[in-house]
């Protein structure tokens, strides 16, 4: 993995990550630094997970929840910490490398539930590189009370190794 980095200021959330609707999680990049970023997410009520979690009492899964932190720092590495000049993710083999491979999860705490209609703000800061592996705290709040906070590592891989190639067996054109 090379060691130098570029930054890139994108107009768009999709330019910064790969993920395409139903998916995409992150509706908007509220600030960005070289060491945090806020982005936000309306829950509208349509979005797939919602219909089955919980009939009567839809709420955001777990799951989701912790999509939209890991989602949040996958634009703060393709922004601030991106191996690759040339980036575009609307092309899905492009790019040399994946950025923000989920690695592990830790800690993770729910405190509150999120609802349709409701605006939820992510807040993901970077507590440590090493190479191509970062270490991030998120928590994501609702009217400032905090619904979920976690810890998380992401790594940037060979695309080729995302895509179930073998890296040693496949020449890049």
């Amino acid at each position: 993995m090379p060691t130098m980095t570029h930054r890139h200021d994108l107009p768009n959330v999709e330019d910064y990550l790969h993920h395409r609707a139903p998916y995409l999680m992150v509706n908007s990049i509220d600030s960005i630094s070289d060491q945090s970023i806020a982005t936000s997410s309306q829950v509208t009520g349509d979005e797939f997970f919602i219909a089955g979690h919980f009939p009567g009492a839809p709420i955001v899964p777990g799951a989701m929840l912790q999509e939209m932190t890991t989602q949040s720092a996958g634009i703060l590495i393709a922004a601030r910490f991106n191996p690759m000049e040339e980036f575009n993710t609307h092309n899905p083999f492009f790019n040399e490398y994946a950025l923000g491979v989920l690695m592990r999860v830790r800690g993770a705490k729910f405190r509150g539930f999120a609802r349709p209609g409701e605006i939820l703000q992510i807040h993901v800061e970077l507590v440590d590189q090493l190479d191509s592996v970062f270490e991030f705290k998120g928590r994501i709040t609702l009217n400032a009370k905090i619904v979920m906070s976690n810890s998380f590592q992401l790594a940037n891989i060979p695309s080729v190794q995302l895509q179930g190639q073998d890296v040693a067996s496949t020449d890049r054109v």
